[in-house]
């Protein structure tokens, strides 16, 4: 008589199966990335040969291929750490150890469990940060930070997140042990306020940590800007210049924060390289995101999209398949929550190219604004730089582009702003 699977074991079956074939099509994506950008690393596209040096293109191809490179590794190693955390028995295994310690106290015990799982897993990313900070942002001379200034900064990011996701972790198990079948609506309204209040206070009160944030000085460059922003009927707290040049040499420029906390900010290093007509046309494209509501967009799809997370995961945790399936033989309220952060990735693989093709539509509708209020050559022109600035590669894998991007392939990009520039 043949056997019939158990839904845990279907489950586990599944999750090994999309486990397998999504680190072996990570790294298929990039070694195609690799491959691609090598093949063309010996000439630089007509479109950019006046502009960019054979030097500067080859230098993008490099660095481009090398920090693949580094990613490669970490897929097998961020795949073996899953492994290891929930068929393996790692998760089992920390709750076992902390309900030794911990008889009572179930909320408490249960961000115990969590809190060092995220801690494994930082500590298993953190060589992968510091070698790529360390060794190739600093041989392609990207790096302005000391090994000091970079653990400063890991123990302020630390610091800061357990300060905020802490009492959201206690809020989670909290209402999981105890309100109720609706527990994950209660957490979905108390989640989405808390992301709308730090869109409001993290340019006032978390920034500062971590970056010096001057008011603009120069005042051709303001006046201009006042303008643009006049025009455009953008608000904002005011427009300043992060020394992003103490910890790299790339340059951006972006908003931040949610109704009257918005500010305009450049990097330091963005206001060194380009004109004050660049510097406007990237603000521009900046203000296009604006005036098409692509940040409400983008907020109103996470609320939607953590909406049904939650209530999946509200009925996932009633499931004794799901924890057994995934190697926890003691369902718990934190066991269901840390599984569920922990294993959707692999499901949702599939839908990366979707979020980088809206993404990328996004880009295209924020320079289409830009070339009508500004220029959309002086854009070009600032793109451009940018791109052999930050060593950003002209020739990506477009396949791996469509996964990963969240902005336009730069020779699609800079042939559509020239077909504004014809009209």
């Amino acid at each position: 008589m043949a056997s019939t699977l158990t839904p845990a074991t279907t489950l586990t079956l599944v999750f090994i199966a999309l486990l397998i074939a999504t680190t072996l099509a990570r790294l298929w994506l990039g070694s195609r990335q690799i491959a691609y950008v090598q093949a063309n690393r010996t000439q630089v596209p007509s479109a950019f040969s006046a502009n960019i040096s054979l030097e500067a293109h080859q230098k993008a191809a490099d660095y481009s291929m090398a920090k693949t490179r580094l990613t490669l590794a970490e897929v097998v190693i961020q795949a073996l750490l899953l492994a290891a955390l929930t068929i393996g028995g790692g998760l089992q295994w920390l709750d076992d150890s902390w309900r030794n310690v911990l008889t009572d106290h179930e909320v408490i015990r249960g961000a115990l469990v969590i809190c060092c799982a995220m801690l494994i897993s930082a500590l298993i990313d953190l060589p992968f940060e510091y070698y790529k900070t360390f060794v190739i942002d600093e041989k392609f001379g990207f790096n302005k930070m000391t090994p000091r200034m970079f653990f400063t900064d890991l123990i302020k990011h630390s610091l800061v997140g357990l300060a905020l996701g802490l009492p959201i972790l206690f809020t989670a198990l909290w209402l999981m042990q105890g309100a109720g079948q609706y527990w994950w609506f209660y957490l979905w309204v108390i989640w989405s306020i808390f992301n709308i209040l730090m869109l409001a206070v993290y340019p006032t009160f978390i920034a500062p940590l971590f970056n010096k944030f001057t008011p603009l000085a120069d005042e051709n460059l303001k006046s201009r800007i006042e303008a643009l922003l006049a025009k455009c009927g953008f608000r904002s707290q005011g427009l300043f210049v992060m020394d992003g040049s103490a910890r790299s040499s790339h340059g951006n420029a972006y908003f931040t924060g949610f109704g009257s906390s918005k500010r305009v900010v450049f990097f330091d290093t963005l206001l060194d390289r380009l004109s004050t007509e660049e510097i406007e046309a990237v603000l521009a494209h900046e203000l296009g995101h604006f005036k098409h509501h692509h940040v409400i967009k983008r907020i109103a799809l996470m609320f939607f999209v953590s909406f049904l997370g939650l209530a999946l995961l509200g009925w996932l945790m009633n499931q004794t398949w799901f924890y057994n399936g995934l190697g926890v033989t003691t369902p718990s309220n934190h066991m269901a929550l840390i599984l569920f952060l922990l294993v959707s990735p692999v499901f949702l693989f599939l839908l990366r190219p979707l979020m980088a093709s809206y993404s990328r539509k996004n880009e295209f509708e924020a320079d289409e604004y830009a070339a009508k209020h500004a220029s959309a050559g002086h854009l070009i022109e600032a793109l451009v730089k940018l791109y052999r600035d930050n060593a950003s590669t002209l020739t990506p894998d477009p396949l791996h582009s469509a996964f990963y991007d969240s902005h336009p392939p730069a020779s699609i990009r800079i042939s559509k702003l020239a077909a504004y520039t014809a009209n």
